[in-house]
């Protein structure tokens, strides 16, 4: 005996199967609402069925939420001018200068000429060019610079009557010792040049360069000005403190009255006497050499009191030298 259950287990009613549909997570379409359990949410029409959280989350970055424009602010009713106050006072402009008065340089920073700057070599460094002429102006002349004379000193002996030589005749033979002698520790292949003979300071002078060989040639080390001695004079050497001294073993240090004068400079001398005791005392020899910048030395040797600085001759030094050995001629004369 077969009953309706059967029926439906065993095949299909023509009139129930006409109305059978795909279930809705094997196709399109969604089951109808009597054949979905009570217990089963409804899947999304569409789609096939997913489990949940089977869905990726989306990818789109998370924006600010839109910030509503801002509001300008209302603009305040306009003042009439009687209600308003005054305007602060600002810069009276009587106060201000003029154009014209407010001075500037006609030269602009960092182009200042050449010979005004600051830094030249020392106390006997070339004279300092005169600015170049306004191009508007007339042409000054181009002074011509002598390569053998680049410190015009045989131009200035020239003018003085001075006589020139190269050192090496008979009557520079002095001098070859003098050279020999100097405190400044010269080579055994120096030799005098470029001499000049003249008179200057009430004194008979000779100018000379010490000429050390380099290369093929010769090369200025040092500059000599001498004057002959008359008599006889115990050698010495005057030199400033802050220079090392050689070759002085066997010579005395003669103190003077003055303490600066002593911080400042040293005389050696091979015998103690009233002649070497009044180049300290006489007061015009400590003010020269105080006056100066502690760069010569000074000695006595082969019958010549002379002066030697570091530099190649040029007109101021010869000057100097000239000033100072007049000084100490003197002193030596009223020291007999």
């Amino acid at each position: 005996m077969s009953s309706p259950r059967d029926r439906d287990r065993d095949g299909f009613d023509d009139a129930a199967g006409s109305g059978w549909q795909e279930p809705a997570h094997l196709g399109e379409g969604d089951a109808a609402p009597a054949d979905r359990p009570a217990d089963r949410p409804a899947e999304p029409t569409g789609s096939g069925w997913q489990p949940p959280g089977w869905d990726l989350p989306t990818v789109e970055p998370a924006r600010p939420e839109s910030v509503p424009p801002a509001v300008p602010p209302a603009v305040p009713p306009a003042v009439p001018d009687a209600d308003r106050p005054p305007a602060a006072p600002g810069p009276d402009a009587a106060w201000d200068p003029p154009a014209a008065d407010q001075r500037q340089s006609d030269v602009p920073p960092g182009a200042e000429p050449e010979g005004r700057r600051r830094g030249w070599g020392g106390l006997f460094s070339p004279r300092p060019q005169e600015p170049p002429a306004d191009p508007g102006g007339p042409a000054s002349p181009v002074p011509v610079v002598d390569p053998g004379d680049p410190y015009g000193l045989q131009a200035w002996a020239a003018q003085l009557g001075w006589t020139s030589s190269e050192g090496t005749g008979p009557e520079d033979a002095a001098l070859a010792e003098l050279v020999r002698t100097a405190p400044v520790r010269p080579g055994k292949e120096d030799r005098p040049g470029h001499v000049l003979r003249g008179r200057g300071n009430g004194l008979d002078l000779v100018a000379c360069d010490v000429l050390s060989p380099v290369g093929r040639g010769f090369v200025a080390t040092h500059a000599i000005t001498a004057a002959p001695l008359l008599g006889d004079v115990p050698g010495f050497r005057l030199s400033p403190a802050r220079i090392w001294r050689h070759r002085i073993g066997g010579l005395l240090q003669i103190p003077g009255p003055d303490p600066e004068f002593d911080r400042r400079w040293v005389l050696l001398a091979a015998e103690d006497g009233p002649q070497v005791r009044a180049l300290v005392e006489d007061p015009v020899v400590r003010q020269s050499l105080l006056g100066s910048d502690d760069g010569d030395e000074l000695w006595a040797a082969a019958g010549f009191v002379a002066a030697v600085r570091p530099d190649a001759h040029r007109p101021l030094l010869v000057e100097h030298h000239a000033r100072l050995l007049a000084a100490v001629v003197a002193a030596l004369a009223r020291g007999r």
